[in-house]
Parts: structure tokens; sequence; C-alpha cells
């Protein structure tokens, strides 16, 4: 029986599938290739030295989909795809609800249909929206500030709302901070389309010289800088958890939630100077204005993924900045 990867030639999906290969998973991907590259697939065979079948389609498109269904022995699902920039989802508002939630939906009623009722959601730390405190645990309140985190966190109530309605689904919801770094084998990576919205990408492209500047948003925020602070966790690392829900589902447990996060929290500033340790030039930067909507200090409690999954984030900072580096380097165009 095989996992169903959903987004597995984007940025966490294809990490996330040599994790599972790696780990004696048989799986099959879709993918509709608007955001990432069929090169992402071919490298992910090159690393496991295992193939798999892919399937370019939209997981909107139910007929596509049953035709995947039909053909492949499917037995749980991992669900990354959809659109997922903050910024872009506040001007394209509609294109972010068609996009992640009515693709979940077709999703789950083709899951339905086919009797597969095991799914692991790829969630976001941005259903929190504005904390209280800080470190962030499971059970504090929800509530998004942007169309993407409104997204999650409809997808995450609808996934409940299945459950209440049918107790043999299994749903485990995983919660990301934000991921960073690469494989260690510098074939697979981060590989924004335009000007990166995530900072790692942003700070490596000024790096390379692709980018002149890096543009920091806010430094006048009550941090140890003034800067941002933030979760960053190795996408290897977070790749793992994956690994470990797909096991969890098998216990049918019905639905279970997970930050997946390292526990600390490091400014846009350490990062960069972290960065510039391990390429060994300076990063030019210059300050912006802060971004509506972004929050001063978010940092997840891992706890519970430690307890219940044995899950934890082992890659330090300078890992993720060397990893992050090294793709960069070896793929100054990203998979162009």
């Amino acid at each position: 029986m095989a996992i169903l990867v959903t987004g597995g030639a984007g940025y966490i999906g294809s990490h996330t599938c040599v994790e599972l290969l790696n780990n004696g998973f048989q799986i099959v991907v879709v993918d509709n290739l608007i955001n990432s590259s069929e090169k992402a697939i071919e490298r992910v065979k090159e690393i496991t030295g295992k193939s798999f079948p892919f399937y370019k389609a939209d997981i909107s498109d139910r007929k596509a989909l049953k035709e995947i269904f039909e053909s492949e022995k499917i037995d749980s699902v991992i669900h990354f795809a959809g659109l997922k920039a903050v910024g872009e989802s506040v001007s394209m508002p509609l294109e972010y609800y068609m996009n992640n939630v009515m693709g979940t939906l077709v999703l789950c009623d083709v899951m339905r249909e086919y009797g597969v009722k095991d799914i692991v959601f790829s969630s976001s730390a941005t259903v929190y929206g504005n904390p209280e405190t800080v470190p962030i645990k499971e059970d504090f309140p929800l509530s998004a500030t942007n169309p993407y985190g409104r997204t999650k966190l409809m997808i995450e109530q609808i996934l409940q709302d299945l459950y209440v309605s049918d107790n043999l689904w299994n749903i485990v919801i995983l919660r990301y901070f934000n991921p960073v770094g690469a494989h260690d084998s510098g074939k697979i990576g981060e590989d924004p389309k335009d000007i990166p919205n995530n900072l790692v990408p942003y700070i490596t492209q000024v790096a390379v010289g692709k980018l002149e500047c890096l543009g920091i948003f806010g430094d006048d925020y009550d941090t140890h800088d003034g800067t941002g602070v933030r979760d960053y966790i190795h996408v290897v690392d977070l790749a793992l958890g994956h690994v470990k829900a797909i096991e969890k589902l098998k216990e049918k447990k019905g639905v279970l939630i997970y930050n997946l996060g390292t526990g600390k929290g490091y400014s846009v500033l350490d990062m960069v100077k972290s960065f510039e340790k391990v390429v060994g030039k300076e990063i030019r930067y210059e300050f912006k204005p802060r971004r509506p909507g972004d929050v001063a200090i978010c940092y997840a409690d891992p706890s519970r993924a430690e307890k219940e999954l044995g899950w934890k984030a082992v890659r330090d900072l300078a890992k993720m900045c060397e990893d992050a580096w090294r793709w960069q380097k070896n793929n100054p165009n990203g998979y162009d």
C-alpha cells in the first residue's frame, strides 16, 4: 500500500518524500507544478535510488484524482498541496480559498469514495494569529490574520467535522513554524519562482549576487535587536515529523494536533549573522516598514510532539544556514 503525497514536488513535500522512501514507505506523488518543478521529483529519485509514480494533476480535478485512486493502492494521504504566500493571499484571496479549501474538499470527498480515511495535513503556525504569549501550545486560541492562515484554519475545522461525522477517519494536523534549510546532498531545496517571500532564500540570493540587498521589515519590535523573532526549523527535521505522523496514524486515535518547531526563537538579524559566518561574507540589508499582520515574536512549544510522536528537531541554526547555502551555490537558478 502507498501514501499519496499531494504537493510532493514542493519544498517541504520533496524533502518529506525523501524521508518516507528512506524509511521504507511506498509513495505516489501528485502535484500541479504551479509553484514547483518536476526536477524535484527526479532529484528525490536520485537521492534515494528509488522510483515511484508521479502524476501531474490538480487536486481540485476530481476526475484526475479518481484516476490516481483507481490506478494505485493508496491507504493514506499527506496533504501539502496549496498556495502558501501570506502577502499574495491578501491580494488574491479568492484564488487562495479556491485552491486551498476547494482543493481539500475534493480530495477528502474522493478519499471518502475510495474508503481512504487516514490523512496528515500540512497546517501552519499562522492559525494562531497574534498569540498573547510564547511559547505557543496547541490549545492556544486560533485566529488567523490573513487569507492564507484562514484557509489553513478552515481546513483544520473541515477535517475535525469530518471526524465527528465518521469516527473511522484518522487525522494528524501538523502546525509548522518556519521551515528553512535544504537536504544535505544539495540536490533539493527551496526554489521560489520570483522574489522570495521567505527570509532564507532571500538571504541566500543576496549572498550569491542574484539580489542586491535584503529588506528587513521592522526594526522597532520589542525584541532583543528590534527585528522579528521566529522559530526556524530545518526542513529535514520537519520532514521526519511527517514520517512520525504517518506511523502515529496506525494507532487510530482520531484527530491529533502537533506543533512542529524547535521551541527556540531567533531574530531576523540572528539569522543574517549566522549566514554571514557560513558564507564568509557580509549580507547587505536595509530596514523597511513593518508589514501589516506581522507579529513580533512567535515560537513553538513542541513538547507534545516530542512526548507523543517521539520527534524532536535536532538540526541547529548553523546547519540550517550551511545546507541552505549549499543548495543555493549548487543551484543558483533553482531547478531551472
